[in-house]
């Protein structure tokens, strides 16, 4: 072996780990999955090569080891125990005032933190490195998982080095998950080989670190989540927020939606904001888990037989409930995809009523067996669409009815037409009218041009009273057009028409997204507005001008190519700009702002705005290059505040995040 090579070796080592950490604990990989995979190859080649230049903390570690026969067990040195569920504020303070009670003390300081709906395990480390890893198992022993840890991404091999010494001996707890983005490609990969899929991603994480073969695991696409410690040496911590900043020093994935050192009052305050984010979130969460912040205190407090004194979960209501199938109908999609959707006995999940739910496709509902008048089981858990889970066929009574897709467009009546290599049945007219609805809808949506007062029902009645027939004749209302339409007054139709002004001048990146192409999002849209001055550009661009932009996709390419080469769609286009429509490209323009005051930070937006929609203020942050993220953390750089900011102004002070308001915001803008 050479020195060269002993060298490229170490090298790749080395930049892989600082990659994988930039990208899974810091959220800003600077370079792409295919670079990554090259590089991990190459180091592949080498240590098949040479097994001496295998090292325990080599990211080659991550690919998966030989099955095990079975899996041994080992104990815990301190035991991981279960938490007491509180269901109501009132269970909450009833925890706290026990607490309060027995230290004799006026006052207390918490933590609290999302409750990741996952599988609890202990990753031990001796002098910095990985060398056994523990499922939570009975709370004493667990089962040993070492390998199929190892192939985590997210867990670090090796410590960082810090400020501070590297422990001698640290035990680190954390929580293993699937996000649902990554669930989501998982089953529909299991289902095109042939595979059942998965129920949720907490059952899809547990099977996937149970594998004895952790090859097997290394394909699944688990992530961690930290949140505490066992047994430490060589380290010490003087409260939970102390502790978790210091974790996420050494290179481990901390939740951002904690939230640190606040009394009972703003605990509660976080719950209500964890409840309220939930469905927005890329992971299950079930509760939020509230625990004593100094560590001194949590030790003088205790535990009992099963659970911590000073630790304790406040679960969310339940989102899985069951009710009755009383119809399935067909809704037909921008894109003339006909859903099934079924509708449901109303019922209450997580504080919602839910009278439908989807049920995809026409596969999905034979998989499940699902009929008309069956009892089914209802969730809305990562949803903002409710969905069936199953249908309790053992209590059918024999009157249930079947399920069979339609020959025909239930709208318009056309031909029906299933692709071969898709589940969806779609409508082969492009003139349908529930499709125009539909795109129109999403035209004038907050992520597309954003027009204020243009609601659905609103949508339908512009349409079916041919006032909007094209794009381009919203922006040719009047006051006379709107005054026939039901519950338009005067005052609501000049807000409107104000509204649809203000539209007219709409950045590219806003107006391709309106467009609804298919497989065509805000990200895909965005990387269009930063390889491309404008909409000319983009009409005259070819396929391989479009596909070769880095983190363009093969079918979003396709897509974008197939829409623009049609000569109907460049004339809606067209229509549009002769209404008045402006389409700018802030993005392309300020490319060459890097010493803006906002390039490169991280900044979250937060109560009313008034001097802009939060949709405006966040176009105008990337267009600096800024990242806009929906929580604040220790890596938030900035937060605008606007009139009634709550938790997240309080936890931006706590974390000593710059905080403006939205005037100061406007001045920044302004000043460059």
């Amino acid at each position: 072996m050479t020195e060269n090579v002993k060298l490229e070796a170490r090298r790749l080592q080395k930049e892989l780990t600082d990659h994988s950490y930039r990208y899974h604990v810091l959220d800003d990989p600077v370079i792409d999955d295919a670079a990554y995979d090259l590089m991990l190859r190459r180091l592949v080649e080498i240590e098949d090569q040479y097994p001496e230049m295998s090292t325990p903390d080599s990211p080659t570690r991550r690919v998966g080891a030989p099955p095990l026969k079975e899996f041994k067990t080992a104990p815990h040195t301190i035991p991981m125990l279960s938490l007491d569920n509180g269901f109501s504020h009132e269970d909450i303070l009833a925890f706290h005032q026990r607490n309060i009670k027995s230290l004799g003390v006026k006052e207390l300081f918490y933590t609290a933190e999302p409750k990741l709906d996952g599988v609890a395990v202990e990753l031990t480390y001796e002098n910095g490195l990985l060398v056994q890893a523990t499922t939570r198992g009975d709370g004493t022993t667990g089962e040993v998982v070492t390998d199929n840890i190892r192939t985590i991404d997210a867990v670090p091999l090796k410590l960082r080095q810090t400020s501070f010494p590297i422990p001698e001996f640290l035990e680190v707890r954390g929580e293993v998950i699937i996000t649902h983005p990554d669930f989501k490609v998982l089953n529909q990969n299991r289902l095109k080989h042939g595979e059942a899929p998965f129920a949720n991603p907490r059952n899809a994480a547990a099977g996937s670190l149970r594998q004895l073969d952790s090859r097997i695991t290394a394909a699944r696409p688990l992530t961690i989540f930290v949140y505490g410690v066992g047994s430490v040496r060589g380290i010490s911590f003087s409260s939970q927020a102390r502790m978790l900043d210091i974790l996420g020093q050494l290179g481990f994935p901390v939740n951002p939606n904690i939230s640190t050192t606040i009394k009972i009052k703003p605990v509660l305050e976080h719950y209500r904001y964890l409840e309220q984010i939930r469905l927005d979130l890329d992971y299950e969460i079930d509760g939020m888990v509230i625990k004593v912040d100094e560590l001194a205190i949590q030790q003088a407090l205790g535990e009992k037989i099963k659970s911590p004194r000073w630790a304790i979960a406040y679960k969310f209501p339940p989102m899985e409930k069951t009710t009755y199938i009383n119809d399935i109908i067909i809704q037909v999609g921008r894109t003339g995809t006909l859903t099934p959707v079924a509708l449901l006995e109303p019922v209450n999940i997580g504080g919602v009523t839910v009278s439908r739910a989807t049920l995809h496709n026409s596969d999905e509902i034979q998989r499940k067996d699902i009929r008309v008048g069956d009892k089914a089981l209802v969730t809305r858990a990562g949803d903002v669409i409710p969905k069936v889970i199953k249908v309790f066929a053992q209590e059918r009574k024999g009157d249930e009815i079947p399920f069979a897709m339609p020959e025909a467009c239930p709208v318009c009546n056309s031909a029906v037409r299933r692709s071969p290599e898709e589940a969806a049945v779609k409508c082969m007219n492009a003139g349908c009218p529930a499709q125009f609805k539909e795109r129109v809808r999403h035209f004038v949506s907050k992520k597309g041009l954003d027009i204020d007062g243009l609601g659905k029902k609103l949508v339908e009645q512009l349409i079916d009273q041919n006032l909007v027939n094209a794009f381009s004749d919203l922006f040719c209302l009047d006051m006379e057009k709107l005054s026939g339409l039901d519950r338009m007054g005067e005052k609501s139709a000049s807000n409107l028409l104000a509204a649809v002004e203000a539209a007219k001048k709409v950045s590219l990146a806003r107006f391709i997204f309106a467009l609804g192409i298919d497989h065509t999002g805000e990200n895909a849209a965005r990387l269009l507005a930063q390889n491309f001055s404008g909409i000319k550009d983009i009409l005259d661009a070819n396929h391989s001008a479009i596909e070769s932009i880095h983190g363009m996709g093969e079918k979003t390419a396709a897509a974008l190519t197939r829409f623009f080469s049609v000569r109907e769609n460049r004339e809606v286009i067209r229509d549009m700009e002769g209404a008045g429509v402006d389409i700018s490209n802030p993005i392309f323009q300020e490319q060459g702002l890097e010493d803006h005051i906002f390039s490169n930070k991280t900044v979250v937006l937060t109560g009313t705005l008034t001097l802009y929609k939060r949709s405006q203020a966040k176009e105008k942050l990337l267009a600096l290059g800024a990242k806009v993220t929906g929580s604040v953390s220790a890596k938030t750089d900035y937060l605008i505040a606007g009139e009634n900011a709550g938790s997240k102004l309080k936890k931006a002070k706590v974390l000593g995040v710059k905080v403006m308001d939205e005037l100061q915001f406007k001045q920044l803008l302004e000043k460059n």
